[in-house]
C-alpha cells in the first residue's frame, strides 16, 4: 500500500484521468481530496470511489480562483490533518488549431488554466507540504515535446510546455523542504477523450472506428494506446515515497511512441 496513510489532492475529477489517479490513490491506501468545477461530477466520483465517505472528501474548485484552491487545500487539512501529495490533472485541452488561426485571448486564457491555475493550486499546497515534505506531480502531454500531427493544439501543448520548464525551478525551491516536483507526460490515452476522437473521425471519414484506433497504434512500440489507467499509475508512484529520490524529472507514458 504506497500509499498507506497519505492524502492527496486532486484537481480535475471528472469522468477520466482525474477519477482514475483518485480510484488509485484509494486502492493504494491513501486520502484523496478531489477538486473540480462541478459539484455533481465530484459527487458522483466520490460515491464511486468511496460509497461510506470515508477516504475521500471533494470541494467544487476552480483553479483560476485563487480563493477556491485556498479552500480545497484547507478541507484536505481539516478532514486528514495534511497533505503528502497534489496531482494536477485539471486543464483545458479543448481548444484547437495553430498560429495562423489563433485567438490570443483563447490562449491567455489556456495559460491561466494550465500554467497559472496548476501554480495557484501548487501554491495552496505549499503550507501543508512543507510541514512533512511530499510530491507535486503535473499532468502535462506529450505534445509539448512532439507536436501530432492528427490534431492541432499549439496553445495546449504550448502551456503544458511551460508547465514543465517550471517544473525544473519548482524542483529546486522546493527541494530544501523535501518537496519533489515531476511531470508525467501521456500520449495517446485511450479513455473518453480519446474515445470520443476515434469516434467523430470515424463517422466523418466513413470508417470502422477500428481503421482509425489502429492508424494511433501503428506508430507505437507497445501495439496498444496507454489507458487513462495507466498515466494514473505513474502519477500515483511519483506521489509515494517509492519515488523519494526523484524530482525534476518528466516520465512519458505512451506505449513507446516517442522515445527520449
Amino acid at each position: 500500500m504506497p500509499l498507506q496513510g497519505k492524502t492527496v489532492v486532486v484537481s480535475g475529477v471528472g469522468a477520466g484521468l482525474g477519477r482514475r489517479v483518485a480510484e488509485t490513490v484509494v486502492r493504494d491506501g491513501g486520502n484523496a481530496v478531489l477538486g473540480a468545477r462541478t459539484e455533481a461530477n465530484l459527487a458522483k466520483a466520490a460515491a464511486g470511489i468511496d460509497p461510506e465517505g470515508r477516504r475521500t472528501a471533494y470541494r467544487a474548485t476552480d483553479i483560476t480562483d485563487e480563493e477556491q484552491c485556498e479552500a480545497l487545500a484547507a478541507l484536505a487539512v481539516e478532514r486528514f490533518g495534511g497533505i503528502d501529495a497534489v496531482v494536477h490533472v485539471a486543464a483545458w485541452d479543448a481548444s484547437f488549431g495553430g498560429l495562423q488561426d489563433a485567438d490570443f485571448a483563447t490562449w491567455q486564457a489556456v495559460l491561466d488554466v494550465n500554467l497559472l491555475g496548476t501554480l495557484r493550486m501548487t501554491r495552496a499546497c505549499l503550507p501543508s507540504l512543507k510541514e512533512r515534505g511530499g510530491s507535486v506531480v503535473f499532468i502535462g502531454t506529450q505534445s509539448a515535446i512532439a507536436a501530432p500531427s492528427q490534431v492541432r493544439q499549439a496553445a495546449y501543448a504550448a502551456s503544458k510546455g511551460a508547465l514543465t520548464s517550471a517544473m525544473y525551478s519548482l524542483a529546486h525551491e522546493l527541494g530544501p523542504h523535501r518537496i519533489r516536483v515531476n511531470t508525467v507526460l501521456p500520449g495517446w490515452m485511450w479513455g473518453p477523450p480519446v474515445q470520443a476522437y476515434v469516434r467523430f473521425a470515424a463517422d466523418g471519414e466513413g470508417v470502422p472506428e477500428a481503421e482509425v484506433l489502429a492508424r494511433l497504434t501503428e506508430r507505437m512500440a507497445l501495439p496498444e494506446l496507454a489507458t487513462d489507467g495507466d498515466v494514473a499509475e505513474a502519477a500515483a508512484f511519483l506521489a509515494s515515497d517509492r519515488a523519494r529520490a526523484i524530482t525534476g524529472q518528466s516520465l512519458l507514458v505512451n506505449a513507446g511512441e516517442l522515445m527520449r
